[in-house]
């Protein structure tokens, strides 16, 4: 069984999707892109920019289901261009605690968006060194 999650603060689109799902011990983030929540303004023009605003919702939405980033276990991320990945990287290794979630990163031609990020996040616990 599964339930579906919107959350009122995190950036709304006239799109169906839900911003989350939470199936078993699991919760299925949406992609996000680097939107302002309220005004679906895209947060500057630099994959710094963007990569915190869409780390930032995801936070929100997370938040909804009493969880953090800490419980991300999983990453799917998309950018629009190659030469953004250093930056990404730094970006990416300041926003999140060690152990680092599994991801993978393509490029891929997204239009405005630098940035794409979906995720899977473990309810249970937070990830930890095994």
């Amino acid at each position: 069984m599964s339930k579906a999650i919107w959350s009122e603060q995190a950036p709304q689109f006239p799109l169906p999707f839900s911003h989350a799902v939470i199936a078993g011990d699991f919760v299925y983030v949406a992609g996000q892109v680097g939107v302002f929540p309220y005004t679906r303004e895209i947060a500057g023009n630099t994959i710094e920019e963007q990569t915190k605003q869409t780390i930032a919702n995801i936070e929100i939405i997370l938040k909804t289901v009493g969880l953090t980033l800490d419980h991300i276990v999983k990453m799917d991320v998309h950018l629009s261009k190659s030469e953004d990945l250093p930056a990404y990287n730094k970006t990416y290794s300041e926003l999140f605690n060690q152990p680092y979630p599994a991801r993978t990163t393509v490029v891929s031609g997204i239009g405005d968006y630098l940035i794409e990020v979906d995720c899977v996040a473990y309810a249970p616990q937070p990830r930890s060194r095994g």
